[in-house]
């Protein structure tokens, strides 16, 4: 179901295309202008548009600790903003050190006194089930939450995110019974087995920009294999995370067992990642912000920690390639979800024979994206998550044009107010500019020119990020020899964005540590333990 409704998105995506005059009829009606060859966005419409009255209430802003909500023990609160307007949505509990061990107190409690890790894994299997249908319940509720508080559009938060939440819980739920270990020959007479056992308390992190789905990932395989929780959510968001944690309760989940904290990195994050009594870390951000959460694990109590972070992942489009399609795959690969994704295809490696005829087509197609408030009907892209990202934004397509890169279209603000960046595309960038260097994390495609695959695999390979890649050709061997070659933890070829629940991922060298999703994200939240036992008189060995 998963890939389904991601297949689902890109085939609305892809659809939307058509002949050039519609598109530049399409454009007209957007409000589009071109200046000088460069496609410029006309806003005053949209400026004047009212944002739409989100069709839900915000229910939770407390802290979530061993079953209840409560105040942060400071009183303190944070404001969380509608990126749509830069306005006050609702004031959210700040929680900060003391917070952090309340809940990692009550989550060891759960762990070493109650019922959660002693629960028949039949019994675990049913509450999470339960969960996914309570989620699947309120899929409209959440996902208003959701768009509300981030800035995607409702249709991919109500369609597509919400519903592969509800899978990736009946997925782990799937596995919670099947977690065992093995029974291991010796040289001697012995019986040896080994048993995979809970780790404990885990501390989680997410990250603002697909709360609900990093919730799950890391929520889910520890659920399953009979761990306890505290997850920090990000100061962005905070507000869809709290909702869903009502419905495990609801759903029959112990007291103690998720432990919801809001608040702020060097706070709340810090504490939680350098407390003594957390067992395991799990962490989905920024690299930079991962070398410090890696630093304090080790510290601290040498936690074993996971770690998912940035990107600069390659998309690569070879000379045999339909360049329609491969146009409208690499727009989907780097403007899904506003460009901010940390696997986003965010350098568009094309081949020299169809290069020219790609930037125009990726031009025009960016020109046409449609740009607005994420509760309409139809719109393809919303708001930034806030100030902080927007102007970083905005700078880097500052930079790209002072390096000398081509700004084929974009480039600006969209309207007067939010967060809204126009779907802006480079041409002739170089490998050592900074727009084709560090992620950027937003609306900005930049297309590089490649000659052969050797020179293109050395490129893709010569970044410090090894996420993913995105390889669009119709030549087995050619994609055989890219899936092989390029140093990164997924290769998509010719599809982008599946994440199925059992598709792992994670990335090489500095995108980070460990696998989530699949059965390779249990082994993050299991010990294994060897028992060795003499036998007497065994029958055989």
């Amino acid at each position: 179901m998963a890939s389904r409704t991601v297949s689902w998105l890109l085939a609305r995506s892809i659809s939307s295309s058509g002949p050039r005059s519609a598109l530049l009829s399409r454009g007209k009606k957007l409000g589009l202008v071109s200046r000088g060859g460069i496609h410029r966005y006309n806003s005053t419409a949209a400026a004047a548009e009212e944002p739409i009255t989100p069709p839900v209430t915000v229910p939770h802003t407390q802290l979530l600790i061993n079953g209840k909500f409560v105040d942060a023990a400071s009183g303190r609160t944070f404001q969380t903003l509608d990126p749509r307007t830069g306005e006050l949505i609702a004031n959210v509990a700040e929680g900060d050190a003391e917070d952090v061990n309340r809940a990692v107190a009550a989550a060891r409690k759960a762990f070493d006194e109650g019922p959660w890790p002693r629960l028949p894994a039949f019994e675990r299997q049913k509450i999470l089930l339960k969960c996914a249908d309570l989620v699947d319940k309120h899929n409209d509720e959440i996902a208003a939450l959701e768009t509300w508080d981030n800035g995607k559009p409702y249709e991919q938060a109500a369609k597509v995110e919400v519903p592969m939440f509800a899978r990736l819980f009946r997925y782990y739920a799937g596995w919670a019974d099947k977690i065992h270990g093995l029974t291991v020959p010796a040289d001697g007479p012995y019986h040896v087995q080994t048993l995979h056992e809970p780790i404990g308390v885990a501390g989680q992190i997410i990250p603002w920009n697909f709360p609900l789905l990093m919730f799950a990932w890391k929520v889910g395989p520890a659920l399953a294999t009979g761990n306890t929780i505290v997850l920090k959510t990000a100061e962005q968001t905070p507000l869809s995370a709290l909702y869903v944690a009502r419905l495990f309760h609801e759903a029959g989940l112990p007291e103690g067992v998720l432990n919801i904290i809001s608040g702020f990195g060097p706070t709340a994050g810090a504490a939680l990642a350098s407390h003594m009594d957390v067992d395991k870390l799990a962490f989905t951000g920024s690299t930079e912000t991962g070398k410090i959460v890696l630093e304090l694990g080790a510290k601290s109590n040498l936690k074993p920690v996971t770690l998912e972070l940035g990107g600069k992942s390659p998309f690569i489009v070879c000379e045999d390639a339909d360049v329609d399609q491969a146009v409208e795959l690499a727009h989907f690969a780097l403007f899904f979800n506003q460009g901010q994704c940390c696997c986003a295809g965010s350098r568009t490696f094309v081949h020299e024979k169809v290069y020219d005829e790609f930037v125009e087509k990726a031009k025009v197609r960016a020109s046409r994206r449609s740009v607005g408030d994420p509760f309409k009907a139809g719109i393809e892209q919303g708001p930034q998550v806030d100030s902080e990202q927007f102007e970083k934004i905005l700078k880097y397509i500052r930079s790209g044009v002072e390096c000398g890169a081509t700004l084929e279209t974009g480039g600006e603000r969209f309207g007067s107010k939010g967060y809204y960046v126009q779907p802006t595309v480079f041409s002739n960038v170089k490998d050592d500019m900074l727009i084709a260097k560090d992620e950027i994390f937003g609306p900005v495609q930049s297309i590089l020119k490649f000659k052969d695959l050797n020179e293109v695999i050395k490129r893709s390979n010569a970044t410090r990020y090894g996420l993913a890649a995105g390889v669009f050709t119709q030549n087995i061997d050619t994609a055989n020899t890219l899936i092989r070659a390029l140093r990164v933890g997924t290769v998509w070829v010719n599809t982008f964005d599946i994440f199925d629940a059992a598709i792992p991922f994670g990335g090489y060298k500095m995108s980070g540590h460990g696998r989530e999703k699949g059965i390779y994200s249990l082994s993050n939240y299991l010990q294994v333990k060897a028992v060795v036992t003499p036998l007497k008189n065994p029958a055989w060995l």
